[in-house]
């Protein structure tokens, strides 16, 4: 039987939402683990139970938004740069890693409290599992 393009939306929506559970089992400092689109549309997202959410629904939006904007303009450079392999940006209430793949920007929220050689580890273990 042929798939509809609904079907094979969400079956490629679904793989990736297992993806997103996988990163945030990575390890007991992740907060948050989402894929957005090129236009900083949540496509899938999980927050760790328990979690005190900083961001509300509007200035998330917004948040993704920019960082896809960001990183979706930096693409041009990569012919002549190289390929980027991830962005942190480190705030005073936690840290922000994004990975661009083809399927879009895996956003990952880490706790502030996290040592630098911690965070490296938790940035490779990503990286294999992206």
């Amino acid at each position: 039987m042929v798939k509809t393009p609904s079907e094979k939306w969400q079956e490629g929506i679904s793989s990736y939402r297992k993806k997103c559970q996988k990163i945030l089992l990575a390890s007991h400092s992740l907060r948050y683990v989402g894929l957005i689109n090129e236009y900083g549309r949540t496509m899938t997202g999980i927050i760790k139970p328990g979690t005190n959410v900083f961001l509300k629904s509007e200035p998330a939006r917004n948040e993704f938004f920019l960082i896809s904007t960001l990183l979706s303009m930096r693409r041009t450079n990569g012919y002549t740069i190289g390929d980027l392999d991830f962005a942190m940006f480190k705030h005073n209430k936690v840290t922000l890693l994004a990975f661009q793949r083809k399927e879009g920007i895996y956003y990952v929220s880490v706790n502030k409290n996290v040592s630098p050689n911690s965070l490296s580890k938790i940035i490779s273990k990503i990286k294999k599992l992206i």
